[in-house]
């Protein structure tokens, strides 16, 4: 549910490494190229704001490794026959960050907080279903469903537990920056600064998961290279991404393992195309629509997606470390990922081909074609994260790829914050380079093709299908799991058909630890995510 993206600022390392906490062998450091862009959890869009949030506050189920659900805040649930009743009961001893203890009450507040700010991105959507929520006693929450739904965990694993003694008193919670960042997760907020790092302490008195150290540190790094030169020097303890480039390097250093293998939360590469209708542009929201005409063609997106080498990108970029991409369903969602989908083969003479006969010809004869009416050539805008690991080379190979039918690019890096305000539902852009993390249920991806979302600028592209529109409703209810599968994998034909995404890969990941310094890592539990909560409490200093 959460964009994929990379953030940083140019930062001098042995200043930050003095300013983000006092020196200590159980202070764990990991290194990333990201920063949260807020710490209000209704806000937040970026991966790296979701990785603290879970280590900040509780959420009644923990996601594990497996691909399991573990109950985090709550102990039990008991469900009506009906499907529609959720009654949970929470665990005993928690308390907020300041004191306060943790009750029924802050769930109910925080979920109907979630519900009824409009202005959350993500938040609401997970609540759809929820009719009512109610305390039953200060221990127990009963959570009223409208529908039944097939995926009740997932829906609850993002809804962080907020204190109601600290934001019923906010009167925007959308623009509440949350400075203090008051939960009652293992971690709690020590010190943050935008861009430079976070600085968590351990909550020794969490009930279920008090961590083995002393606080984590989330420093931000330059670029990608300094993070590898970071976890060689032993600056950090561990990096969370860094370039395929870098692998064989240092799996040959001493005291340093790198791990590789399926994300915890699937990784999808997009080719973001914008297909917003200026006839039906959301100006009310500050829509501008300004994509080229050419994109609302699907026979042109068609062209593209069939001059786009995908093993070519699979093995330069990532050098081998991913998968070819089909639809924002990725093959790390198991049984959901419509494996019957036959992709656009790697064809630029029949790509060629079909858009001669578009009447998309070169009319001046420079090497890039020209509308069919002649009005404009076809030269499109490529923006992507100004830090992203991957894009710089991606975007170079796409304007070489796309060049061959007569199509030119032209590459600008943006920088997060600029990118969103360009994207959606803006739409003020042609092609963006993006991703996405996936939730473990498909639900949340699938709402990203809505024509409902373009105006909430969930739905980054413009598209709008009305079958589609209706199948989703299907599955967000539909129970039998064979059922909603074949439902799904409809999705996925239609999508892929219309070519609302060209998927270049579905990445895996790579992240590195010093083996001197903490052991307890979990390199091997089905999926990677070192930086995880999963792994974070159980980190152990070497004495």
């Amino acid at each position: 549910m959460i964009r994929k993206t990379l953030f940083a600022l140019t930062i001098i390392l042995s200043l930050v490494l003095g300013a983000c906490a006092p020196s200590s062998s159980n202070l764990l450091r990991i290194g990333w190229a990201g920063s949260p862009d807020t710490l209000n959890p209704g806000t937040g869009l970026l991966t790296e704001s979701y990785v603290i949030y879970s280590l900040v506050y509780d959420s009644m189920y923990q996601y594990q490794l497996d691909g399991s659900y573990t109950f985090e805040a709550a102990e039990s649930v008991t469900v009506s026959d009906d499907g529609l009743v959720y009654t949970y009961k929470l665990r005993d001893g928690q308390k907020f960050h300041d004191g306060t203890p943790l009750t029924a009450d802050d769930v109910v507040f925080s979920y109907n907080l979630y519900a009824a700010t409009e202005d959350f991105p993500y938040m609401p959507g997970y609540t759809y279903y929820f009719e009512s929520v109610e305390a039953v006693s200060p221990s127990e929450v009963r959570i009223t469903l409208s529908e039944a739904i097939p995926n009740m965990e997932s829906q609850l694993i993002y809804l962080f537990i907020l204190p109601k003694h600290i934001w019923e008193s906010v009167e925007n919670a959308a623009e509440f920056e949350n400075l203090e960042m008051i939960g009652s997760g293992p971690f709690r907020l020590a010190e943050y600064k935008q861009n430079e790092f976070v600085r968590l302490s351990a909550n020794t008195e969490h009930p279920l998961n008090p961590p083995k150290v002393e606080g984590v540190v989330f420093q931000t790094f330059e670029n990608e290279d300094a993070l590898v030169q970071a976890i060689r020097t032993g600056a950090v303890d561990m990096i969370n991404e860094m370039p395929n480039t870098a692998v064989e390097a240092l799996q040959q250093e001493p005291n340093i393992k790198v791990v590789v293998g399926a994300p915890l939360a699937p990784d999808i590469a997009d080719i973001i195309i914008n297909q917003a209708d200026p006839d039906t542009c959301p100006t009310e929201d500050g829509g501008v629509c300004s994509g080229h005409p050419a994109l609302r063609d699907v026979n042109f997106r068609r062209a593209l997606a069939m001059s786009t080498d995908k093993e070519k990108l699979i093995d330069i970029v990532l050098l081998g470390l991913g998968d070819p991409g089909k639809t924002l369903i990725p093959t790390g969602l198991g049984d959901f990922f419509n494996e019957d989908l036959q992709d656009y083969a790697y064809n630029p003479a029949q790509a060629n081909s079909m858009l001669d006969g578009a009447g998309y010809a070169d009319i001046d004869n420079d090497g890039i074609r020209d509308m069919p009416d002649g009005s404009r050539s076809i030269t499109l805008r490529m923006n992507y994260p100004s830090d992203s690991v991957n894009a710089p080379r991606m975007a170079e190979l796409l304007k070489e790829q796309w060049a061959q039918i007569g199509v030119g690019v032209e590459i600008q890096p943006l920088d997060a914050d600029t990118l969103s305000s360009v994207c959606c539902p803006t739409f003020d852009y042609d092609i963006i380079l993006w991703g996405w993390g996936s939730d473990p249920d498909p639900s949340f991806l699938l709402s990203v093709y809505l024509g409902s979302e373009v105006t909430s600028g969930l739905n980054e592209t413009g598209y709008s299908n009305v079958e589609y529109d209706s199948l989703y409703a299907v599955q967000a209810t539909e129970l039998n799991d064979s059922v909603r599968r074949q439902v799904i994998w409809r999705m996925q034909e239609i999508v892929h058909q219309d070519v609302v995404y060209i998927v270049p890969f579905y990445a895996q990941a790579v992240q590195a630890y010093r083996t001197d310094r903490f052991t307890g890592w979990l390199d091997s539990g089905g999926k990677v995510a070192l930086d995880d909560i999963t792994s974070l409490i159980l980190v152990t200093p070497i004495q």
